[in-house]
């Protein structure tokens, strides 16, 4: 009775039909988690079966040239790639290879195929063939024929070769090290992100309106085609802007990845660039530009 002539009543209803609203809210948030996670793993299987395929295809182009030039050839004994925690392992793997004699093992980076120095050439003869496909790499040998495989470093060192007890592997070729600004640049969007290793200590993105391409032709299509390059170039004046001034803390280096045809724009900015078909919205595409530019892809000689 207290509570009617109070309104007490009406809101402890009113608090019990908000704590059920509530606890409705809260499991829709762990439905859509959990619906978050399973779609996050369904697209990491998916990126493991396109890798099979395409170390498969490879595999089975490299066969085609055998069986098309007639002659005898080679085929690489396991191709993968790896990135995060599974590439440290495979490094410290590698790393860890030790020999008693001071140039036991055959350290050397190879930029292109016309650049294999002659004593890699004259280590692995026939198999040179495999060196000069996996090109640029880094390829490692011992003088047992135990190890042998070809590394693609995301950011490949000057070449060098050297016989040593050791493998030359740098941390700086294959994972972020320090503080670093990376960024993605299509003719529509920006997004760019600060990292300390691999963690990412600070974001910004934005898109820009661009007309998409017009094929009509004639006087209409040339003022179509002025109007979105302007377009462009006013995306472009943002993010030199962006590159030029990329946090409060100065950065040991800044990567460029994105369209090739923006990447001559804004190379004077970076340290680094390299083409990238990531897509998509400036968060979610950043993470997937930055993952495919830190991959390695390890090749058996």
């Amino acid at each position: 009775m207290i509570d009617r002539l109070l309104g007490r009543a009406e809101l402890k209803e009113r608090i019990e039909e908000l704590e059920e609203a509530n606890h409705h809210l809260e499991r829709r948030a762990e439905a859509e988690e959990e619906r978050r996670s399973e779609a996050v793993a369904d697209r990491q299987r998916a990126e493991e079966r396109v890798n099979r395929l395409e170390h498969r295809i490879e595999s089975l182009e490299a066969r085609l040239e055998r069986v098309d030039g007639d002659d005898e050839s080679f085929e690489f004994r396991r191709v993968s790639d790896a990135r995060g925690p599974r590439l440290a392992d495979a490094l410290g793997r590698f790393r860890a290879v030790e020999s008693d004699d001071p140039e036991g093992l055959l350290t050397a980076f190879i930029p292109d195929a016309d650049a294999v120095p002659e004593r890699v050439a004259s280590w692995f003869g026939d198999r040179t063939e495999l060196v000069r496909r996996a090109a640029p790499a880094v390829v490692i040998a011992d003088d047992t024929g135990a190890v042998s495989a070809a590394l693609t470093p995301p950011m490949p060192p000057e070449p060098f070769d050297r016989w040593s007890d050791r493998f030359r592997l740098e941390e700086s070729w294959f994972r972020p090290t320090g503080r670093v600004a990376f960024a993605l640049v299509r003719s529509d969007t920006f997004a760019l992100g600060v990292y300390e290793g691999d963690e990412r200590v600070a974001f910004e993105g934005f898109t820009s309106e661009v007309k998409e391409a017009h094929s009509k032709g004639g006087f209409s299509q040339g003022r179509f085609e002025r109007r979105r390059e302007g377009q462009i170039d006013d995306h472009l004046t943002k993010v030199t802007a962006a590159l030029t001034d990329p946090g409060d803390e100065p950065v040991d280096q800044t990567i460029v990845v994105g369209e090739r045809s923006v990447l001559g724009d804004v190379r004077a900015h970076a340290d680094v660039t390299d083409v990238s078909d990531a897509t998509g919205k400036p968060r979610a595409a950043l993470d997937d530009a930055f993952r495919d530019f830190w991959t390695t892809r390890i090749r058996a000689l």
